[in-house]
């Protein structure tokens, strides 16, 4: 690969007193350490996305950053065994930007560990031409695998997030150099 990979993490949560921050910081940190990819955060909470969809200079610029990004990976919470309405309107907003490239998923609650939310938002970024990630970062009961430090010594969520961002690094290069020899038919 000639140049590091864009990532872009889609923070989801945008409830009073959330938990994300937690779980995007460490996996944060996980994903800065692999020279594979140049990260930036897109903390849903910060990023002013109309509930109507209706274009705003916000939008613009969310679009463009999108449609810079190689790869995607989403931290989401499950509420009410799905994701939060913040991730649907994240998705919706934008429409061509988000076509040929790949989305990981990193899910956390409690007895579930997000996986409910990860298999309903599979079926939205198919809708969207994406390529979904097999491999999942899971945190069952969240609040209990983590430190005061935001560290966790969960083996399983920290093998699962080496899986994933290997995938999504062969993913996201497979997929740039396909979109710069030939667009993606729409």
């Amino acid at each position: 690969m000639d140049s590091a990979l864009r990532l872009e993490v889609i923070v989801a949560s945008v409830r009073p007193g959330r938990f994300a921050p937690v779980v995007a910081d460490w996996f944060l940190r996980t994903a800065r350490a692999d020279p594979a990819f140049e990260v930036g955060v897109l903390d849903l909470l910060t990023t002013p996305l109309p509930a109507d969809l209706s274009e705003t200079p916000e939008v613009e610029a969310y679009r463009q950053r999108i449609g810079a990004a190689d790869a995607f990976v989403v931290v989401t919470s499950e509420y009410n065994h799905g994701y939060p309405a913040s991730v649907k309107t994240a998705l919706d907003i934008v429409k061509h930007e988000w076509r040929a490239k790949p989305v990981g998923f990193v899910g956390y609650g409690g007895l579930s560990g997000g996986l409910r939310a990860v298999e309903q938002l599979r079926q939205v970024v198919a809708e969207l031409h994406m390529v979904s990630i097999r491999e999942t970062v899971s945190f069952h009961e969240a609040k209990r695998k983590f430190d005061r430090d935001g560290n966790t010594a969960d083996g399983a969520a920290i093998d699962a997030a080496g899986r994933l961002l290997r995938q999504l690094a062969w993913w996201g290069g497979a997929l740039r150099t396909a979109r710069a020899s030939d667009p993606y038919p729409a």
